[in-house]
């Protein structure tokens, strides 16, 4: 009867043995896998979210620079959104402007149109679209005598 009671003991001792691994292993599955999720949850929120980005604010006049490539002069001139300016044989009509907010990465866009007039009854369209102040190799004016480059869009600050 001791011996069977010893065995039974020893049986005993081992179930209860695998029930705690049993328990513990589920416990450590049950932690890894709150843990899985949780790292998983992470990646979504850092890698997928949405960006918060600020509206551009539109500007009333641009700031250009323009090259003459025959004299190497540099000419800085101002022309206000919805208005035109005539440099040499170059008309440049101006759309709109606009600048990133001051939280955000500096950069300047400009909409515009530019006629090369040839001569005084035949002027061609040369360029239009949108500039970028800091890639200006991105969007240049192809023209044999002038480079032109967008250099600010002024907002107004009288509020």
């Amino acid at each position: 009867m001791n011996k069977i009671k010893q065995e039974l003991k020893m049986h005993i001792t081992q179930i209860l043995t695998l029930y705690q691994n049993l328990i513990m292993k589920t416990q450590l599955k049950v932690t890894m896998s709150l843990g899985v999720h949780r790292f998983l949850l992470l990646l979504l929120l850092l890698f997928f979210s949405f960006s918060i980005k600020s509206e551009p604010i539109a500007g009333q006049t641009v700031v250009f620079q323009i090259l003459d490539k025959i004299t190497t002069k540099v000419k800085t001139f101002e022309v206000a959104v919805n208005d035109n300016v005539h440099f040499e044989s170059l008309i440049i009509e101006i759309y709109a402007c606009s600048t990133n907010p001051p939280e955000e990465i500096p950069e300047d866009f400009v909409l515009l149109k530019i006629f090369d007039n040839i001569n005084l009854e035949n002027s061609k369209l040369i360029y239009q679209g949108w500039m970028i102040s800091s890639s200006p190799a991105a969007t240049p004016l192809e023209h044999p005598i002038y480079d032109l480059w967008l250099k600010d869009c002024k907002i107004d600050t009288d509020f």
